[in-house]
């Protein structure tokens, strides 16, 4: 699985891929707005106000998600001394932050008509705040820090101490009295939204991670030719 990670074989893997990803994302990308915008109903409660789910929802799971990732591509950082995945990391955090952006500001678009208000220091918008927040502070770590082995491991630092987050981002409803809802959808047991609702929320989903998945190939692929140019290292 390492050898599959190694910058050389992704670059050649990632130059081959990503028109093709580009393709596929806008297919999938039209199909889900189809399906979210038009053929899905309407909330018997929050009415069209509803469909801010399809983007807000895909966001929030794709920003954990790819934090999730940094987290553990930093921690093997340390356990197997490769630091072939920090390249790896840097590029997939630019699209975490952007989705936890979306996360936040549609969440605060559909906070209004549904709880009276944009925003409220509730346990999930809080600790998805404090989520953005790491995400920054990752990416001004690599702006900052000029010497790369010590931004390696200061980045690989914060994503590890970010990753504590992602818990009480998950269980916040259970663990404190929030104004979000508990989980709808569940893997082991029935999901309590209905199919209409459920599938162009999983083809939204999938939209957002093949819009990932490109500005990582892209992102990457410069940092690549970056490298070369500079000649910092060999693949």
């Amino acid at each position: 699985m390492f050898k599959l990670l190694k910058p050389g074989k992704i670059f050649e893997i990632s130059s081959k891929l990503t028109k093709y990803i580009f393709i596929l994302f806008i297919i999938v990308l039209s199909i889900g707005l189809t399906e979210a915008l038009i053929l899905s109903p309407e909330d018997y409660k929050q009415s069209h106000s509803v469909r801010i789910m399809y983007v807000h929802v895909p966001a929030a799971w794709m920003a954990l998600g790819i934090f999730s990732v940094l987290a553990f591509l930093s921690l093997s950082i340390f356990i197997f001394k490769n630091k072939n995945f920090f390249l790896i990391s840097k590029s997939l955090a630019p699209s975490g932050f952007i989705f936890s952006i979306i996360a936040l500001v549609t969440g605060s678009i559909w906070g209004k008509p549904t709880w009276g208000t944009w925003w409220a220091w509730d346990a999930r918008i809080t600790s998805m705040l404090i989520l953005a927040l790491f995400y920054l502070i990752y990416l001004l770590s690599w702006k900052v820090i000029e010497n790369k082995d010590r931004a390696i491991k200061i980045s690989s630092l914060i994503a590890i101490i970010g990753a504590i987050n992602i818990p009480i981002i998950k269980f916040s409803v259970n663990w404190w009295n929030t104004l979000h809802q508990g989980q709808s959808i569940k893997i082991l047991s029935d999901s309590t939204i209905h199919s209409s609702m459920l599938l162009p929320l999983f083809i939204m989903t999938a939209a957002f991670a093949l819009f990932s998945l490109l500005i990582f190939l892209m992102k990457f692929n410069t940092e690549m030719i970056r490298i070369k140019n500079k000649g910092l290292d060999r693949l």
